[in-house]
């Protein structure tokens, strides 16, 4: 099986970024509903931002260190 080099995991983040963002993923979530006070279409959009950054992190730290990915 062919192993994603750190390259290859950028470029998936990357994808996950932009479908993240498309315009009918956020419609999904831009309804009137308020979870503790706050609208659910910022909720999402600040989980999908912390995520890409902790993923993006943990790419990096890979990159850092040397590492594989599982064999």
């Amino acid at each position: 099986m062919h192993e994603l080099g750190s390259g290859d995991r950028f470029v998936a983040l990357l994808f996950f970024a932009v479908l993240a963002v498309s315009p009918p993923l956020l419609s999904i979530f831009s309804a009137p509903e308020l979870v503790l006070g706050i609208p659910v279409l910022y909720l999402y959009l600040f989980g999908a931002w912390a995520a890409l950054i902790a993923l993006l992190a943990r790419i990096s730290r890979r990159i850092e260190r040397g590492e594989r990915g599982p064999d």
